[in-house]
C-alpha cells in the first residue's frame, strides 16, 4: 500500500503554470499529505515526432498509474482559447481505461489555470476542465469565499479554482492573493482527500 498523495498534474509551456503547480503543492504538503508533481509531454503537427522520455527539467510525465492510485486531483493548464491545452486533454483522452474500470470514482478534485490577459477565459478553461473530470465520477472542488484573498484579488482567483493572470510576456509574478489561492487550493483538497481516506479506510 502506497502512502496516499495528490497528484498535481499540470502543462505549463512558458512556467506560469508549473509555478502555480509549486504552490498548490506547498498548499498540499502544509496539509500534511505528499504532492506529487507530474506533466505531460507537448503535441505535436508532425505525424513521427517523439519527445524523450523524461523531460529535460521540471517534473516528471504523468502515468496512468500515478493518475490510479492518486488519492485526489488537482489537474492545472493554460488557457488556449478559453479551454485547456492540448497535450492535457489528450492525455485525458487517453484514460478510458481507468473510467472503464471507475478508478476515480468519489476521488476529490480541483482545477488551475494561467492567462496572459486578465479576461482571457480563465473561468471557461477551468469549467471545462472539470467535465472529464465528472465523467470519471471524480468529487469537484473549488474556492469558498471564506477565503478572503477571492474578495481581494485585482488578478486571478476564482470560485471555480485557482487562476493567474500571468501578463502578456508570462512574466507576471504570482500575486499575494493568487499565491494565497494556490495554497488554499492545495491545502483544501489535501484536507477533503485525508477525510475520505479515513472514512474508507
Amino acid at each position: 500500500m502506497t502512502t496516499p498523495y495528490v497528484l498535481v498534474l499540470y502543462y505549463s509551456r512558458h512556467g506560469a503554470t508549473a509555478e502555480m503547480a509549486r504552490q498548490i503543492a506547498r498548499g498540499v504538503e502544509s496539509a500534511g499529505m505528499e504532492a506529487r508533481l507530474r506533466t505531460v509531454p507537448a503535441v505535436s503537427a508532425e505525424c513521427e515526432a517523439v519527445a524523450p522520455g523524461i523531460p529535460e527539467q521540471g517534473a516528471p510525465y504523468a502515468s496512468l498509474d500515478d493518475l490510479r492510485h492518486c488519492a485526489g486531483l488537482i489537474l492545472g493548464s493554460p488557457t488556449r482559447f478559453g479551454n485547456m491545452a492540448a497535450p492535457l486533454k489528450y492525455f485525458l483522452d487517453g484514460t478510458s481505461s481507468l473510467w472503464l474500470t471507475g478508478e476515480l470514482v468519489g476521488k476529490p478534485a480541483a482545477v488551475f489555470t494561467s492567462t496572459s490577459s486578465l479576461h482571457g477565459g480563465q473561468e471557461s478553461t477551468l469549467l471545462t476542465m472539470m467535465l472529464p473530470l465528472l465523467h470519471h465520477g471524480m468529487l469537484l472542488m473549488g474556492l469558498p469565499y471564506s477565503e478572503g484573498a477571492l474578495l481581494e484579488t485585482r488578478g486571478g482567483g476564482t470560485p471555480y479554482g485557482a487562476s493567474r493572470h500571468a501578463g502578456a510576456d508570462g512574466k507576471r509574478s504570482l500575486d499575494e492573493h493568487e499565491q494565497a489561492l494556490c495554497r488554499a487550493l492545495g491545502k483544501r483538497l489535501a484536507q477533503t482527500a485525508q477525510r475520505l481516506e479515513t472514512s474508507h479506510g
